[in-house]
Order: structure tokens, then C-alpha cells, then sequence
């Protein structure tokens, strides 16, 4: 295969199923997050050959490294050679963290003033700027620019901003990304390919 970098975000968690925002906390993966994670393993078999030859890199986040692990066992990857890289980690909502969005607006109403769904993770008053993100994904695609064969297990708005960074892509027109937990994306020869265990019913 030629060089290609596999984008995966980590299963259904906890917190998750109760709409509240993780940021750089973490829940564990919910009995559904764990079969999701399963199902894209086996989904990914199909596209990796000798697994071993793969760099395997993810978030230090608990709930991407949980996701990490059952992608090792499935593939056949030695956990321990997983690299973690603090430039994968999910955005910082800063004190929004474990928060519902009602809970936020509660307490935070003026900072969410014409702002989207968007970029309102943007406004916490002491969270990550979307520019910040921007420059640790970039750099993290310029450290594996020399690596033939990546899979990178990372979340769901930092997923959105690396791809956009991968494909040139404007501020909102990342933001707006597809970001799903029954997908993955390959990123290569300058192009992504979504990659799901889901098919349409027609």
C-alpha cells in the first residue's frame, strides 16, 4: 500500500450518552463504544497488511487508548508498541469540561452569543483557541510526514480540524466535518476516503 494515514476516533463513551462535553477529562467507553471500536478494527483488517509494519499512535486521552487497545488485539499489534502523542488529544473546553450544553448556558450565556454548533467549544474563556488545535494537528502531520503507514486514534473535533488541515479546508468548512464513531478516514495522496461499517439501506 502506499502511504496512507488512518483517522479513528474512539468509541461511544459515558459521557457521550449523557451529552456532556469531555474535552481533556475523560469516561470510560460504554458497552455499545466498546462494539463500535470492534467493528472498525475488523472493518480495518481489510486494509491493513502485517499490521506489525504500522505505526500506531494515539491520543494519551483514557477513552482513546481504551479504543486503542481492542484495535490492537483485533489487528494483532503489539499494545506496546503504541505510541501516545499529547498533540491527538481532544480540544480543551477548559471549565466547560463535563458539562451539559444546558448547563454551560446556564452559567455562560453571554460567551455564546452568535456562535453556531459549530465553534462554540471555541468560546470557553479558558479553553483551547480553534488556532491552537490547529497548529499541534498540523505539526503532528508534519512529524509523521516520513511514515508510510499510520493509524491514529484521536477524537472527534480534533479529527474534524486535522482533516481540514489535511485538505486545505477553511475554519468552517472543518468545523463542519462529518464526525462519527461507526467511520474512520484514510488520508492519502492528498485526498480522504471515509471508511464506515455502516451502509446505506436503499
Amino acid at each position: 500500500m502506499d502511504r496512507a494515514i488512518f483517522i479513528m476516533r474512539h468509541g461511544e463513551t459515558e459521557f457521550n450518552t449523557q451529552g456532556r462535553y469531555q474535552g481533556q477529562l475523560d469516561s470510560p467507553l460504554t458497552e455499545h463504544g466498546v462494539e463500535q471500536v470492534r467493528q472498525m478494527a475488523r472493518l480495518l483488517r481489510y486494509s491493513v497488511d502485517q499490521s506489525s509494519e504500522w505505526r500506531v499512535i494515539s491520543s494519551p486521552l483514557g477513552r482513546a487508548l481504551q479504543s486503542t487497545q481492542i484495535l490492537c488485539e483485533i489487528l494483532g499489534f503489539d499494545f506496546n508498541k503504541v505510541e501516545t502523542d499529547s498533540r491527538l488529544s481532544e480540544v480543551s473546553v477548559g471549565s466547560w469540561s463535563g458539562l451539559t450544553l444546558k448547563e454551560i448556558e446556564q452559567d455562560w450565556a453571554n460567551r455564546l452569543t452568535g456562535t453556531t454548533m459549530y465553534d462554540w467549544y471555541f468560546h470557553s474563556p479558558d479553553g483551547e483557541s480553534y488556532e491552537a488545535v490547529q497548529e499541534r494537528v498540523t505539526d503532528w502531520l508534519d512529524s509523521v510526514s516520513s511514515s508510510p503507514q499510520v493509524i491514529a486514534v484521536t477524537h472527534g473535533l480534533t479529527s474534524r480540524i486535522l482533516r481540514g488541515v489535511y485538505a486545505g479546508l477553511a475554519r468552517q468548512e472543518a468545523l463542519s466535518l462529518e464526525v462519527s464513531q461507526s467511520a474512520c478516514f484514510q488520508l492519502a495522496n492528498c485526498t480522504i476516503k471515509r471508511i464506515s461499517y455502516e451502509f446505506d439501506e436503499f
